[in-house]
């Protein structure tokens, strides 16, 4: 049960009777009644409340459910000392001696801010008689527009400290109840009738209304007022362990949404730290394919296939963020991967062609969210295009490096990239590609893109500091043993979400 479940369900006892158990010598609710419409014609004969037009009798269908043989059902309307009516369309002033309280002082957090309330021209302060100031413990009702409508809150003195005189505005109705009944019971009541009071406006989708007239004839379930008490005493003593409820349930609810994500991550971590799988000393050392690969690298640079680049410099202790089994080791990128930057033909509109046999120019949008693989474009270029961009193939990574920057693909489809790409692609074969990809999505690697990043408005990676980034290679059997691992793995933190 959600903390607002659990509230309206108290909420729901209290107004069934069900909160608190009923206590004969408290009387009954048709003996309050009688004083509370006694005391509502002295009123209307001393001329402070105006006589109106009966409401209709309470019909048996229309009562909702079973209440206690000592309550009785009346309409809102009969409970008050004040007409329910909205305020007045006020004229504002930048600032003046008067407030006007408008339906967002009252605050969706559930309490009063009249931070928010603008000045009255008080030039127009003869429209407004004594009786429409707002007094204490008043009770208003958000009554136009979506998401606040039928919004209840109650007001106090001690929200206005400075004892500012304040009015209602147009939006906001106020239900001043008699002082026979607790305030707060009805207030709890309304809160309870509040998502019902939402369906009841009406107007158009942009702007809905709570009328005065469906407000006054609220159907309210009357009980005695020392059992009103008792009832408010139980929800206020019951309120603070709500609140206690809705806070573990907020944590665990961050906890819920976090929780696959943060164990993907996990997942990756154990992966890279040699924590996934074990290690088998007949597949051989990260040592021995470190060799292996820079034996080549020397045979390719020898035969002209790839160019001689400045060495980088040795890891040094303070790189290496953990520990690795003994048989891996620590690499630069740059080793073992050729990086190089896309770039872009301007103005682009000129090389692009609606050709369906065109060059597919691979831009951020082509990617999805959470995805593994760039499949398709949606635009492509002309080859002249290719004089100022790059030429990427299926099997070749793109890293992001502008607003997205650091989040790794593989390409299904050749293409061409812009200068928002980095292509990554392997020298030689030694590492598994699912193994690389997974590495590049890695919380560590990542870390390390954050750090080398630069720019003063965007982020933006170069080739050069990635090529610095450090990574732990294990011997190439056990990559592919960790790739199998890790996507038996993904898929189970996929169906937690």
């Amino acid at each position: 049960m959600t903390p607002q479940e659990l509230k309206n369900s108290i909420l729901q006892l209290a107004i069934q009777g069900r909160l608190v158990e009923q206590r004969p010598e408290e009387g009954t609710a048709e003996e309050l009644y009688k004083r509370i419409q006694a005391e509502k014609q002295a009123l209307i004969k001393a001329g402070k409340l105006k006589k109106e037009k009966p409401l209709p009798p309470i019909a048996d269908d229309e009562k909702p459910f079973e209440i206690p043989e000592s309550w009785m059902w009346c309409r809102l309307d009969d409970l008050v000392i004040k007409e329910i009516k909205r305020g007045k369309s006020p004229v504002y002033i930048a600032q003046s001696d008067t407030l006007v309280f408008a339906q967002k002082c009252n605050t969706k957090a559930g309490y009063i801010d009249l931070s928010l309330a603008l000045c009255l021209d008080e030039s127009k302060l003869n429209k407004y008689p004594e009786s429409e100031f707002m007094q204490n413990m008043d009770i208003v009702i958000n009554s136009t527009g979506n998401g606040t409508l039928g919004r209840v809150g109650i007001y106090r003195s001690s929200d206005n400290p400075n004892n500012i005189p304040i009015v209602p505005d147009s939006h906001v109705t106020v239900i001043r109840v008699n002082q026979q009944i607790s305030e707060k019971y009805i207030f709890y009541g309304l809160k309870y009738y509040q998502p019902y009071m939402e369906k009841l406006g009406s107007g158009s989708t942009n702007q809905t209304e709570l009328s005065a007239n469906t407000i006054k004839e609220l159907l309210f379930p009357l009980p005695p007022l020392a059992e009103q008490k008792r009832i408010v005493e139980k929800i206020e003593e019951l309120l603070p362990l709500i609140d206690r409820y809705e806070k573990a349930w907020s944590r665990l609810e961050d906890f819920n949404k976090r929780f696959p994500d943060d164990m993907q991550k996990s997942i990756l971590q154990m992966a890279i730290q040699g924590k996934l799988v074990e290690q088998r000393p007949e597949e051989g050392t990260a040592e021995d394919l470190y060799k292996q690969i820079q034996s080549e690298k020397q045979s390719l640079i020898k035969s002209g296939k790839i160019k001689k680049e400045k060495p980088l410099p040795p890891i040094t202790d303070d790189e290496i963020p953990f520990e690795i089994p003994e048989n891996w080791k620590w690499v630069r990128i740059g080793d073992h991967l050729i990086i190089e930057r896309g770039g872009s033909p301007r103005p682009i509109q000129e090389y692009l062609t609606t050709n369906p046999n065109g060059i597919n120019w691979i831009k951020i949008g082509d990617t999805e969210k959470g995805g593994k693989y760039i499949n398709q474009t949606r635009e492509k270029i002309i080859p002249e295009g290719l004089k100022k961009s790059r030429m990427v193939h299926k099997g070749d990574f793109l890293l992001s490096n502008s607003m997205s920057f650091g989040r790794p693909y593989i390409l299904n489809i050749d293409g061409a990239i812009h200068d928002g790409w980095l292509v990554l692609r392997p020298i030689i074969n030694f590492f598994d590609k699912d193994y690389l990809y997974y590495l590049l999505s890695s919380p560590m690697v990542f870390s390390q893109f954050s750090n080398r990043v630069a720019g003063a408005v965007v982020n933006n990676l170069n080739s050069d500091k990635v090529a610095l980034t450090v990574v732990p290679l294990p011997p190439l059997a056990e990559q592919k043993r960790i790739v199998a691992k890790i996507e038996e793995l993904l898929p189970l933190c996929e169906r937690l979400k």
